[in-house]
């Protein structure tokens, strides 16, 4: 006979395996995006030199900029709203999303397209080369939301999988052409490969006539996350910018490069909302007094990780960072400490961060992102016209540290205003 501790023991038990199973594919996600990234960089890095990877990290913040619009216009309201939701629903609601994802892709490629034909130059190739492959770049994106919202992390890990196996012939034949435009086609195209595999997982077609229905239905969230995300990879384009602009581009060579050596932690906080979102959505519904217990073990985890990253960096023999970044590392490893602190800060506060989405706080969250990026440019350019690369490096560490304090108090003041009228702030699926 069944007991009745037995019988409210393992309900219990079984969620919070299933709690771990989502996690760990989230993990092992990361874990590859992180791979495919790091290398990417590394092999550019070394291939082309300090300015011309320079050159390089300036189509990747643009594409970070055009990623967060189709993030927050087409992703995160799904990932808010369709978590754990039936499959008929989610089926819908996926090619609506992905759909929005490929329309933005190619209205910002014929964007940067146009642009890169205009500038000319080193920057401008890049620019164009941009511009073709952000729809399937963004629809990658897309595809692992998709998967971690219906709970199967499964197939947006084997997606990551599939772009960094596309990935290693396509680095070497764009070696052999040895120019940045070569080697942004070369990440881009190995990234439309794993997109259009995403179909064959899903079953799903994106439906961009659909994206029209997708942002009316979703404006309370959607125009407040574009501004939020827009906001926060907008003001790492302007940093990257007006650096170049004080410092020269090779500073924002250098800058990258010590990003680089925090890449496994700087990729998991750029994917976090793929796993911590709904996640935090899930103990909402089911436990919502351990919302903020949840989100203070997520901030503080990746906060001690990136602590505990730098610090090892800081013991790396130079022959092993020459060997990793060839003549960036003798400029990147000044800053080892100042991405650090800056990325433990970030850390911190992505838990508040994934608890304000989870409640459906858009205005708070939004706030908080306005702050922490105006504060984010103040302190880079501030630093940069002070000390160079070194100086920005410490305004944004100062400036993000900031931001967390601000996330934080968000969240509380979020979950007090929740306690007080528990009617929930989301619209479920």
């Amino acid at each position: 006979m069944t007991t009745e501790r037995e019988k409210t023991t393992a309900p219990a038990g079984s969620a919070r395996r299933a709690l771990v199973g989502r996690l760990s594919w989230g993990l092992a996600d990361q874990a590859a995006s992180s791979i495919s990234n790091f290398a990417v960089g590394i092999y550019v890095a070394r291939s082309l030199g300090v300015t011309a990877f320079g050159v390089f990290s300036l189509a990747w913040v643009t594409y970070g900029v055009v990623l967060n619009v189709s993030r927050g216009l087409a992703t995160d309201p799904f990932v808010v709203r369709f978590s754990g939701a039936p499959d008929a629903s989610w089926r819908g609601a996926v090619a609506r999303s992905t759909g929005t994802a490929l329309g933005v892709g190619t209205a910002f490629g014929v964007v940067c397209l146009v642009a890169g034909l205009g500038l000319g130059g080193r920057v401008g190739p890049a620019f164009a080369a941009l511009g073709l492959m952000l729809p399937g770049l963004l629809l990658q994106d897309a595809w692992r939301f998709s998967f971690f919202a219906a709970g199967t992390g499964r197939k947006a890990f084997v997606n990551d999988v599939v772009w960094g196996i596309a990935l290693v012939p396509a680095m070497v034949v764009a070696a052999r052409v040895d120019s940045v435009a070569a080697f942004v086609l070369a990440w881009g195209a190995s990234a439309t490969v794993a997109a259009g595999y995403g179909c064959l997982q899903s079953g799903i077609r994106p439906r961009v006539t659909g994206a029209r229905g997708w942002l009316r239905e979703q404006r309370d969230l959607g125009y407040r996350y574009l501004v939020e995300n827009v906001s926060l990879s907008g003001a790492s384009q302007l940093r990257a910018y007006g650096l170049g602009v004080i410092a020269g581009v090779g500073a924002v060579g250098a800058v990258r490069g010590a990003e680089l050596l925090m890449g496994p932690f700087l990729a998991v906080l750029m994917g976090l909302s793929l796993v911590t979102v709904p996640e935090a959505a899930r103990v909402l519904r089911r436990a919502p007094h351990q919302l903020g217990r949840f989100c203070l073990l997520l901030g503080g985890g990746q906060a001690a990780g990136a602590l505990l990253w730098g610090s090892a960096l800081l013991l790396m023999p130079d022959r092993l960072g020459d060997l990793a970044l060839g003549d960036v590392w003798h400029s990147s490893s000044h800053l080892i400490v100042q991405i650090t602190l800056s990325v433990a800060g970030a850390g911190l506060g992505t838990g508040a961060a994934a608890g304000l989405r989870a409640l459906g706080a858009a205005r708070r969250s939004l706030r908080c992102q306005l702050f922490a990026s105006a504060c984010y440019v103040g302190g880079g350019l501030g630093g940069a016209a002070v000390s160079g690369a070194s100086g920005s490096a410490w305004g944004v560490a100062a400036a993000t540290v900031s931001g967390s304090a601000v996330w934080w108090l968000q969240l509380r003041s979020a979950l007090r205003e929740r306690h007080r009228n528990p009617i929930p702030e989301v619209r479920t699926a």
